[in-house]
Protein backbone atom coordinates (compact mmCIF):
# COMPACT_ATOMS: atom_id res chain seq x y z
CA UNK A 1 0.00 0.00 0.00
CA UNK A 2 1.04 3.58 -0.58
CA UNK A 3 0.43 4.37 3.01
CA UNK A 4 3.00 1.79 4.12
CA UNK A 5 5.96 2.50 1.85
CA UNK A 6 9.35 2.38 3.57
CA UNK A 7 10.21 6.03 2.98
CA UNK A 8 7.15 7.52 4.62
CA UNK A 9 9.07 9.18 7.47
CA UNK A 10 11.69 10.64 5.13
CA UNK A 11 8.84 11.83 2.94
CA UNK A 12 7.25 13.49 5.95
CA UNK A 13 10.52 15.30 6.72
CA UNK A 14 10.80 16.52 3.13
CA UNK A 15 7.23 17.82 2.95
CA UNK A 16 7.52 19.40 6.40
CA UNK A 17 10.57 21.29 5.17
CA UNK A 18 8.58 22.80 2.32
CA UNK A 19 5.76 23.90 4.59
CA UNK A 20 8.33 25.36 6.96
CA UNK A 21 9.63 27.61 4.19
CA UNK A 22 6.15 28.97 3.52
CA UNK A 23 5.41 29.44 7.21
CA UNK A 24 8.73 31.15 7.93
CA UNK A 25 8.04 33.53 5.06
CA UNK A 26 4.69 34.56 6.54
CA UNK A 27 5.99 35.52 9.98
CA UNK A 28 9.29 36.95 8.77
CA UNK A 29 7.41 39.37 6.52
CA UNK A 30 4.97 40.40 9.26
CA UNK A 31 7.64 41.88 11.52
CA UNK A 32 9.45 43.49 8.57
CA UNK A 33 6.37 45.34 7.24
CA UNK A 34 6.91 48.65 9.11
CA UNK A 35 10.56 48.84 7.99
CA UNK A 36 9.60 47.96 4.39
CA UNK A 37 6.95 50.67 4.51
CA UNK A 38 9.45 53.24 5.73
CA UNK A 39 12.28 52.36 3.32
CA UNK A 40 10.15 52.06 0.16
CA UNK A 41 7.57 54.76 1.12
CA UNK A 42 4.80 52.19 0.81
CA UNK A 43 1.21 53.40 1.19
CA UNK A 44 -1.13 51.78 3.72
CA UNK A 45 -2.96 50.04 0.88
CA UNK A 46 0.37 49.00 -0.60
CA UNK A 47 1.39 47.55 2.75
CA UNK A 48 -1.73 45.38 2.75
CA UNK A 49 -1.00 44.31 -0.83
CA UNK A 50 2.49 43.12 0.13
CA UNK A 51 0.61 40.51 2.15
CA UNK A 52 -2.48 40.27 -0.02
CA UNK A 53 -0.67 39.81 -3.36
CA UNK A 54 0.89 36.63 -2.01
CA UNK A 55 -2.34 35.36 -0.49
CA UNK A 56 -4.45 36.32 -3.52
CA UNK A 57 -2.09 34.64 -6.01
CA UNK A 58 -2.06 31.54 -3.84
CA UNK A 59 -5.84 31.57 -3.42
CA UNK A 60 -6.68 31.79 -7.10
CA UNK A 61 -4.11 29.26 -8.32
CA UNK A 62 -3.76 26.64 -5.55
CA UNK A 63 -6.63 24.54 -6.97
CA UNK A 64 -4.87 24.66 -10.33
CA UNK A 65 -1.67 23.60 -8.53
CA UNK A 66 -3.45 20.56 -7.09
CA UNK A 67 -4.76 19.63 -10.51
CA UNK A 68 -1.32 20.03 -12.11
CA UNK A 69 0.12 17.79 -9.41
CA UNK A 70 -2.38 15.07 -10.28
CA UNK A 71 -1.65 15.42 -14.00
CA UNK A 72 2.14 15.70 -14.06
CA UNK A 73 3.03 14.08 -10.73
CA UNK A 74 2.90 15.61 -7.28
CA UNK A 75 6.65 15.43 -6.67
CA UNK A 76 7.36 17.21 -9.95
CA UNK A 77 4.80 19.92 -9.18
CA UNK A 78 6.19 20.28 -5.67
CA UNK A 79 9.81 20.75 -6.78
CA UNK A 80 8.77 23.23 -9.46
CA UNK A 81 6.91 25.20 -6.82
CA UNK A 82 9.97 25.30 -4.56
CA UNK A 83 12.11 26.68 -7.40
CA UNK A 84 9.55 29.36 -8.31
CA UNK A 85 9.16 30.33 -4.64
CA UNK A 86 12.90 30.69 -4.18
CA UNK A 87 13.34 32.82 -7.32
CA UNK A 88 10.47 35.06 -6.24
CA UNK A 89 12.03 35.43 -2.79
CA UNK A 90 15.26 36.66 -4.36
CA UNK A 91 13.30 39.23 -6.38
CA UNK A 92 11.49 40.42 -3.23
CA UNK A 93 14.85 41.05 -1.58
CA UNK A 94 16.05 43.06 -4.59
CA UNK A 95 12.84 45.12 -4.93
CA UNK A 96 13.51 48.88 -5.37
CA UNK A 97 9.91 50.03 -4.93
CA UNK A 98 6.36 49.13 -3.94
CA UNK A 99 5.31 47.80 -7.35
CA UNK A 100 8.20 45.36 -7.72
CA UNK A 101 7.87 43.85 -4.25
CA UNK A 102 4.12 43.36 -4.69
CA UNK A 103 4.68 41.63 -8.06
CA UNK A 104 7.38 39.40 -6.59
CA UNK A 105 5.11 38.50 -3.66
CA UNK A 106 2.47 37.43 -6.18
CA UNK A 107 5.07 35.19 -7.84
CA UNK A 108 5.82 33.69 -4.42
CA UNK A 109 2.12 32.86 -4.16
CA UNK A 110 2.25 31.01 -7.49
CA UNK A 111 5.18 28.92 -6.25
CA UNK A 112 3.39 28.13 -3.00
CA UNK A 113 0.29 27.13 -4.99
CA UNK A 114 2.28 24.32 -6.57
CA UNK A 115 3.89 23.27 -3.29
CA UNK A 116 1.02 23.24 -0.80
CA UNK A 117 -1.55 20.84 -2.28
CA UNK A 118 1.07 18.40 -3.49
CA UNK A 119 2.95 18.25 -0.18
CA UNK A 120 -0.21 17.75 1.91
CA UNK A 121 -1.54 15.06 -0.45
CA UNK A 122 1.83 13.26 -0.40
CA UNK A 123 1.79 13.17 3.42
CA UNK A 124 -1.79 11.86 3.56
CA UNK A 125 -1.09 9.21 0.92
CA UNK A 126 2.04 8.02 2.70
CA UNK A 127 0.34 7.10 5.98
CA UNK A 128 -2.45 4.79 7.06
CA UNK A 129 -5.65 6.58 8.03
CA UNK A 130 -5.10 5.70 11.72
CA UNK A 131 -1.72 7.48 11.71
CA UNK A 132 -2.66 10.55 9.74
CA UNK A 133 -3.54 12.73 12.70
CA UNK A 134 -0.06 12.13 14.15
CA UNK A 135 1.62 12.58 10.75
CA UNK A 136 -0.23 15.80 10.00
CA UNK A 137 0.53 17.08 13.51
CA UNK A 138 4.22 16.64 12.73
CA UNK A 139 3.82 18.09 9.22
CA UNK A 140 2.05 21.19 10.53
CA UNK A 141 3.50 21.29 14.04
CA UNK A 142 7.18 21.15 13.09
CA UNK A 143 6.55 23.73 10.38
CA UNK A 144 4.94 25.90 13.04
CA UNK A 145 8.08 25.51 15.13
CA UNK A 146 9.84 27.21 12.24
CA UNK A 147 6.97 29.66 12.24
CA UNK A 148 8.01 30.40 15.84
CA UNK A 149 11.58 31.06 14.70
CA UNK A 150 10.34 33.32 11.91
CA UNK A 151 9.58 36.42 14.02
CA UNK A 152 12.89 36.10 15.87
CA UNK A 153 14.83 35.53 12.69
CA UNK A 154 12.94 38.28 10.88
CA UNK A 155 13.39 40.70 13.75
CA UNK A 156 17.12 39.98 13.97
CA UNK A 157 17.69 40.28 10.21
CA UNK A 158 15.58 43.44 9.90
CA UNK A 159 17.17 45.16 12.87
CA UNK A 160 20.83 44.25 12.33
CA UNK A 161 21.13 43.61 8.57
CA UNK A 162 18.20 44.59 6.36
CA UNK A 163 14.57 43.62 5.78
CA UNK A 164 15.75 42.30 2.40
CA UNK A 165 17.42 39.37 4.14
CA UNK A 166 14.06 38.11 5.39
CA UNK A 167 13.35 37.10 1.78
CA UNK A 168 16.83 35.94 0.83
CA UNK A 169 16.79 33.45 3.72
CA UNK A 170 14.32 31.38 1.68
CA UNK A 171 17.03 30.45 -0.85
CA UNK A 172 18.97 27.97 1.34
CA UNK A 173 15.70 26.70 2.87
CA UNK A 174 14.37 25.99 -0.64
CA UNK A 175 17.54 24.18 -1.61
CA UNK A 176 17.29 22.03 1.53
CA UNK A 177 13.65 21.14 0.74
CA UNK A 178 14.65 19.94 -2.75
CA UNK A 179 17.51 17.86 -1.36
CA UNK A 180 15.25 16.21 1.21
CA UNK A 181 12.69 15.42 -1.50
CA UNK A 182 15.38 13.78 -3.62
CA UNK A 183 16.58 11.71 -0.65
CA UNK A 184 13.09 10.58 0.42
CA UNK A 185 11.89 9.63 -3.08
CA UNK A 186 8.13 9.56 -2.34
CA UNK A 187 6.57 6.41 -3.78
CA UNK A 188 3.33 5.99 -5.71
CA UNK A 189 3.17 9.54 -7.05
CA UNK A 190 3.11 8.82 -10.78
CA UNK A 191 1.34 11.22 -13.15
CA UNK A 192 -2.34 10.46 -13.62
CA UNK A 193 -2.63 12.16 -16.99
CA UNK A 194 -5.30 14.58 -18.14
CA UNK A 195 -5.22 18.25 -19.03
CA UNK A 196 -6.09 21.69 -17.75
CA UNK A 197 -8.55 23.72 -19.77
CA UNK A 198 -7.20 27.30 -19.92
CA UNK A 199 -10.73 28.75 -20.05
CA UNK A 200 -11.55 27.22 -16.65
CA UNK A 201 -8.38 28.55 -15.07
CA UNK A 202 -8.95 32.01 -16.58
CA UNK A 203 -12.51 32.17 -15.26
CA UNK A 204 -11.37 31.30 -11.74
CA UNK A 205 -8.42 33.70 -11.71
CA UNK A 206 -10.33 36.64 -13.18
CA UNK A 207 -13.36 36.05 -10.98
CA UNK A 208 -11.37 35.79 -7.76
CA UNK A 209 -9.18 38.75 -8.62
CA UNK A 210 -12.10 41.02 -9.50
CA UNK A 211 -14.04 40.15 -6.34
CA UNK A 212 -11.14 40.47 -3.89
CA UNK A 213 -9.71 43.56 -5.58
CA UNK A 214 -13.10 45.21 -5.20
CA UNK A 215 -13.11 44.34 -1.49
CA UNK A 216 -9.54 45.53 -1.04
CA UNK A 217 -10.09 48.91 -2.69
CA UNK A 218 -13.64 49.52 -1.48
CA UNK A 219 -12.61 51.63 1.50
CA UNK A 220 -10.62 53.90 -0.84
CA UNK A 221 -13.10 54.18 -3.71
CA UNK A 222 -16.20 54.05 -1.52
CA UNK A 223 -18.45 51.02 -1.07
CA UNK A 224 -21.18 52.57 -3.22
CA UNK A 225 -18.78 53.62 -5.97
CA UNK A 226 -19.66 52.23 -9.43
CA UNK A 227 -16.06 51.02 -9.77
CA UNK A 228 -16.20 49.07 -6.51
CA UNK A 229 -19.61 47.60 -7.27
CA UNK A 230 -18.48 46.77 -10.81
CA UNK A 231 -15.49 44.76 -9.61
CA UNK A 232 -17.52 42.95 -6.96
CA UNK A 233 -20.40 42.14 -9.31
CA UNK A 234 -18.19 41.02 -12.21
CA UNK A 235 -16.17 38.81 -9.86
CA UNK A 236 -19.29 37.13 -8.48
CA UNK A 237 -20.73 36.60 -11.97
CA UNK A 238 -17.51 35.03 -13.26
CA UNK A 239 -17.27 32.78 -10.20
CA UNK A 240 -20.90 31.73 -10.61
CA UNK A 241 -20.28 30.83 -14.27
CA UNK A 242 -17.12 28.95 -13.25
CA UNK A 243 -18.99 26.97 -10.56
CA UNK A 244 -21.82 26.03 -12.95
CA UNK A 245 -19.35 24.79 -15.57
CA UNK A 246 -17.30 22.85 -13.00
CA UNK A 247 -20.33 20.99 -11.65
CA UNK A 248 -21.32 19.92 -15.17
CA UNK A 249 -17.79 19.09 -16.36
CA UNK A 250 -16.44 15.53 -16.54
CA UNK A 251 -12.89 16.84 -15.98
CA UNK A 252 -13.23 19.89 -13.70
CA UNK A 253 -10.43 22.14 -12.53
CA UNK A 254 -11.96 22.14 -9.04
CA UNK A 255 -13.90 19.04 -8.02
CA UNK A 256 -16.89 20.91 -6.57
CA UNK A 257 -18.74 17.62 -6.15
CA UNK A 258 -16.59 17.14 -3.06
CA UNK A 259 -18.87 19.66 -1.35
CA UNK A 260 -21.74 17.21 -1.64
CA UNK A 261 -20.11 15.47 1.30
CA UNK A 262 -21.43 17.50 4.29
CA UNK A 263 -18.41 16.63 6.45
CA UNK A 264 -15.99 17.93 3.81
CA UNK A 265 -18.08 21.07 3.32
CA UNK A 266 -18.20 21.96 7.03
CA UNK A 267 -14.44 21.37 7.36
CA UNK A 268 -13.80 23.80 4.52
CA UNK A 269 -16.24 26.37 5.94
CA UNK A 270 -14.53 26.28 9.32
CA UNK A 271 -11.07 26.62 7.77
CA UNK A 272 -12.31 29.56 5.69
CA UNK A 273 -13.53 31.40 8.81
CA UNK A 274 -10.41 30.66 10.86
CA UNK A 275 -8.11 31.88 8.10
CA UNK A 276 -10.37 34.92 7.58
CA UNK A 277 -9.73 35.93 11.19
CA UNK A 278 -6.08 34.90 11.51
CA UNK A 279 -4.88 37.24 8.76
CA UNK A 280 -5.76 40.24 10.94
CA UNK A 281 -3.41 38.93 13.60
CA UNK A 282 -0.54 38.37 11.15
CA UNK A 283 -0.75 41.86 9.66
CA UNK A 284 -2.17 44.18 12.30
CA UNK A 285 -0.76 42.39 15.34
CA UNK A 286 2.83 42.95 14.18
CA UNK A 287 2.06 46.56 13.22
CA UNK A 288 0.50 47.21 16.64
CA UNK A 289 3.51 45.87 18.53
CA UNK A 290 5.93 48.13 16.67
CA UNK A 291 3.92 51.30 16.10
CA UNK A 292 1.90 51.43 19.31
CA UNK A 293 4.10 49.65 21.83
CA UNK A 294 7.34 50.90 20.28
CA UNK A 295 8.85 47.43 19.91
CA UNK A 296 11.85 46.99 17.65
CA UNK A 297 11.48 44.35 14.91
CA UNK A 298 13.35 41.86 17.11
CA UNK A 299 11.17 42.68 20.12
CA UNK A 300 8.07 42.33 17.95
CA UNK A 301 9.28 38.87 16.97
CA UNK A 302 9.64 37.98 20.64
CA UNK A 303 6.21 39.50 21.29
CA UNK A 304 4.54 37.16 18.79
CA UNK A 305 6.28 34.11 20.26
CA UNK A 306 3.60 33.31 22.90
CA UNK A 307 1.07 32.77 20.12
CA UNK A 308 3.39 30.65 18.03
CA UNK A 309 4.58 28.47 20.92
CA UNK A 310 0.96 27.85 21.91
CA UNK A 311 0.17 26.79 18.33
CA UNK A 312 3.11 24.38 18.21
CA UNK A 313 2.18 22.70 21.50
CA UNK A 314 -1.51 22.35 20.76
CA UNK A 315 -0.92 21.07 17.21
CA UNK A 316 0.76 17.98 18.65
CA UNK A 317 -2.02 17.48 21.20
CA UNK A 318 -4.84 17.97 18.71
CA UNK A 319 -3.33 15.65 16.08
CA UNK A 320 -3.21 12.75 18.49
CA UNK A 321 -6.63 13.65 19.89
CA UNK A 322 -8.05 13.56 16.37
CA UNK A 323 -6.78 9.99 15.86
CA UNK A 324 -8.71 8.94 18.98
CA UNK A 325 -11.97 10.93 18.96
CA UNK A 326 -12.33 12.51 15.51
CA UNK A 327 -12.60 16.12 14.43
CA UNK A 328 -15.49 17.69 16.34
CA UNK A 329 -14.06 17.98 19.87
CA UNK A 330 -10.72 19.59 18.94
CA UNK A 331 -12.27 21.76 16.21
CA UNK A 332 -14.96 23.21 18.48
CA UNK A 333 -12.49 23.74 21.30
CA UNK A 334 -10.12 25.54 18.96
CA UNK A 335 -12.76 27.80 17.42
CA UNK A 336 -14.06 28.85 20.84
CA UNK A 337 -10.54 29.65 22.11
CA UNK A 338 -9.71 31.69 19.00
CA UNK A 339 -12.83 33.83 19.40
CA UNK A 340 -12.09 34.28 23.11
CA UNK A 341 -8.50 35.26 22.29
CA UNK A 342 -9.59 38.07 19.97
CA UNK A 343 -12.26 39.34 22.38
CA UNK A 344 -9.83 39.33 25.32
CA UNK A 345 -7.18 41.34 23.45
CA UNK A 346 -9.34 44.01 21.82
CA UNK A 347 -10.35 46.03 24.94
CA UNK A 348 -6.72 46.39 26.08
CA UNK A 349 -5.11 47.49 22.79
CA UNK A 350 -5.67 51.18 23.44
CA UNK A 351 -3.99 50.97 26.85
CA UNK A 352 -0.72 49.86 25.28
CA UNK A 353 0.08 47.31 27.99
CA UNK A 354 1.55 44.11 26.55
CA UNK A 355 0.95 42.11 29.74
CA UNK A 356 -2.79 42.75 29.52
CA UNK A 357 -3.09 41.42 25.96
CA UNK A 358 -0.80 38.43 26.61
CA UNK A 359 -3.52 36.06 27.99
CA UNK A 360 -5.64 36.65 24.89
CA UNK A 361 -2.63 35.97 22.64
CA UNK A 362 -1.94 32.65 24.38
CA UNK A 363 -5.58 31.57 24.19
CA UNK A 364 -5.67 32.45 20.52
CA UNK A 365 -2.55 30.36 19.87
CA UNK A 366 -4.04 27.39 21.73
CA UNK A 367 -7.17 27.70 19.60
CA UNK A 368 -5.30 27.79 16.29
CA UNK A 369 -3.31 24.71 17.29
CA UNK A 370 -6.46 22.85 18.27
CA UNK A 371 -8.46 23.49 15.11
CA UNK A 372 -6.10 23.56 12.09
CA UNK A 373 -4.57 20.05 12.10
CA UNK A 374 -7.75 18.02 12.84
CA UNK A 375 -9.94 19.98 10.42
CA UNK A 376 -7.44 19.83 7.55
CA UNK A 377 -6.76 16.12 8.10
CA UNK A 378 -10.46 15.26 8.31
CA UNK A 379 -11.18 17.13 5.05
CA UNK A 380 -8.51 15.17 3.15
CA UNK A 381 -9.67 11.89 4.68
CA UNK A 382 -13.16 12.53 3.26
CA UNK A 383 -11.84 12.38 -0.31
CA UNK A 384 -10.83 9.13 -1.97
CA UNK A 385 -7.24 8.63 -3.09
CA UNK A 386 -8.05 9.49 -6.72
CA UNK A 387 -9.38 12.91 -5.67
CA UNK A 388 -6.85 13.66 -2.94
CA UNK A 389 -4.77 16.12 -4.95
CA UNK A 390 -7.87 18.06 -5.95
CA UNK A 391 -9.26 17.85 -2.41
CA UNK A 392 -6.02 19.28 -1.06
CA UNK A 393 -6.25 22.05 -3.63
CA UNK A 394 -9.85 22.80 -2.63
CA UNK A 395 -8.95 22.91 1.08
CA UNK A 396 -6.06 25.26 0.43
CA UNK A 397 -8.25 27.36 -1.86
CA UNK A 398 -10.82 27.80 0.88
CA UNK A 399 -8.13 28.71 3.40
CA UNK A 400 -6.43 31.21 1.14
CA UNK A 401 -9.69 32.73 -0.07
CA UNK A 402 -10.60 33.12 3.59
CA UNK A 403 -7.31 34.91 4.24
CA UNK A 404 -7.70 37.11 1.16
CA UNK A 405 -11.28 38.10 1.86
CA UNK A 406 -10.40 38.50 5.54
CA UNK A 407 -7.55 40.88 4.85
CA UNK A 408 -9.68 42.86 2.42
CA UNK A 409 -12.66 43.03 4.79
CA UNK A 410 -10.83 43.53 8.08
CA UNK A 411 -8.26 45.78 6.41
CA UNK A 412 -11.08 47.88 4.99
CA UNK A 413 -12.72 48.14 8.41
CA UNK A 414 -9.44 49.08 10.10
CA UNK A 415 -8.69 51.69 7.43
CA UNK A 416 -12.20 53.16 7.67
CA UNK A 417 -12.09 53.43 11.47
CA UNK A 418 -8.57 54.83 11.34
CA UNK A 419 -9.65 57.45 8.81
CA UNK A 420 -12.42 58.53 11.16
CA UNK A 421 -10.01 58.69 14.10
CA UNK A 422 -7.60 60.88 12.11
CA UNK A 423 -10.46 63.19 11.15
CA UNK A 424 -11.35 63.55 14.84
CA UNK A 425 -7.74 64.42 15.70
CA UNK A 426 -7.56 67.07 13.00
CA UNK A 427 -10.96 68.61 13.81
CA UNK A 428 -10.12 68.69 17.52
CA UNK A 429 -6.73 70.34 17.03
CA UNK A 430 -6.71 73.75 18.71
CA UNK A 431 -4.00 75.40 16.62
CA UNK A 432 -4.37 77.95 13.80
CA UNK A 433 -6.21 76.91 10.61
CA UNK A 434 -3.05 77.22 8.52
CA UNK A 435 -1.34 74.65 10.73
CA UNK A 436 -4.43 72.42 10.83
CA UNK A 437 -4.44 72.23 7.02
CA UNK A 438 -0.98 70.67 7.00
CA UNK A 439 -1.77 68.04 9.62
CA UNK A 440 -3.35 65.50 7.25
CA UNK A 441 -0.23 64.87 5.10
CA UNK A 442 1.97 64.85 8.21
CA UNK A 443 -0.22 62.27 9.92
CA UNK A 444 -0.29 60.17 6.74
CA UNK A 445 3.52 60.23 6.62
CA UNK A 446 3.75 59.41 10.33
CA UNK A 447 1.48 56.40 9.83
CA UNK A 448 3.89 55.20 7.15
CA UNK A 449 6.69 55.27 9.74
CA UNK A 450 8.57 58.28 8.42
CA UNK A 451 10.63 59.66 11.32
CA UNK A 452 10.70 63.28 10.12
CA UNK A 453 6.91 63.45 10.16
CA UNK A 454 6.76 61.93 13.64
CA UNK A 455 9.23 64.48 14.97
CA UNK A 456 7.41 67.37 13.31
CA UNK A 457 4.05 66.27 14.75
CA UNK A 458 5.61 66.01 18.20
CA UNK A 459 7.07 69.50 17.84
CA UNK A 460 3.67 70.92 16.85
CA UNK A 461 1.98 69.32 19.87
CA UNK A 462 3.29 66.56 22.18
CA UNK A 463 -0.27 65.22 22.45
CA UNK A 464 -0.68 64.47 18.74
CA UNK A 465 1.32 61.23 18.56
CA UNK A 466 -0.34 59.67 21.65
CA UNK A 467 -3.73 60.57 20.17
CA UNK A 468 -2.72 59.04 16.86
CA UNK A 469 -1.51 55.85 18.57
CA UNK A 470 -4.81 55.61 20.45
CA UNK A 471 -6.71 56.00 17.18
CA UNK A 472 -4.66 53.29 15.51
CA UNK A 473 -5.27 50.98 18.50
CA UNK A 474 -9.03 51.57 18.33
CA UNK A 475 -9.07 50.79 14.62
CA UNK A 476 -7.16 47.52 15.14
CA UNK A 477 -9.46 46.66 18.07
CA UNK A 478 -12.45 47.03 15.73
CA UNK A 479 -10.78 44.53 13.40
CA UNK A 480 -10.20 42.12 16.28
CA UNK A 481 -13.84 42.29 17.40
CA UNK A 482 -14.93 41.60 13.82
CA UNK A 483 -12.52 38.65 13.49
CA UNK A 484 -13.68 37.18 16.81
CA UNK A 485 -17.31 37.49 15.75
CA UNK A 486 -16.67 35.59 12.52
CA UNK A 487 -14.97 32.73 14.39
CA UNK A 488 -17.74 32.63 17.00
CA UNK A 489 -20.31 32.27 14.22
CA UNK A 490 -18.22 29.44 12.74
CA UNK A 491 -18.17 27.75 16.17
CA UNK A 492 -21.98 27.57 16.28
CA UNK A 493 -22.21 26.34 12.68
CA UNK A 494 -19.72 23.55 13.46
CA UNK A 495 -21.51 22.76 16.71
CA UNK A 496 -24.70 22.03 14.77
CA UNK A 497 -23.39 20.39 11.59
CA UNK A 498 -19.98 18.81 12.29
CA UNK A 499 -19.95 15.03 12.73
CA UNK A 500 -18.75 13.27 15.85
CA UNK A 501 -16.65 10.12 16.06
CA UNK A 502 -13.66 8.88 14.11
CA UNK A 503 -13.40 7.88 10.47
CA UNK A 504 -11.76 4.57 9.63
CA UNK A 505 -11.95 4.52 5.81
CA UNK A 506 -11.04 6.94 3.04
CA UNK A 507 -13.76 8.88 1.29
Amino acid sequence: MKSEHSHKWLTLVAMTGSLSMIFVDQTVVSVALPRIQSDLAVSQTGLEWIVNAYVLALAVTVALGGKLGDIFGRVRAFVTGVVVFAIASALCGLAPNEGVIIAARALQGLGAALMLPSSAAIVIESFDIRERGKAMAIYVGVAQAFLALGPLLGGFLTEYLSWRWVFWINLPVGALAIIMTWVSKPAGMEPAGGRVRPAYALLLILGMFAFVFGLQQGHLWGWTSPITLGFLASGLVLLEIFSFIQIKSDDPLIQLRLFRNPAFAIDCALLFCIQFAMISLIVFGAIYLQKNLGFTPLEAGLGIMPIIISVVIMSQVSGRLFDRVGVKVPALTGAFLIAAGFFLQAPFLEGGDFIKILPGMILLGFGIGFVMVPTSTDALNRAGSEFRGQASGVVQTMRQIGATVGLASIGGLVATVQKGEVSKIISGFGGPDSLKTGLAPLIDSALKGQGDAVRELTAISPALMPELHAGVARSIAAGYYFAGGVVLAAFFIALIFMRTGTQREDG
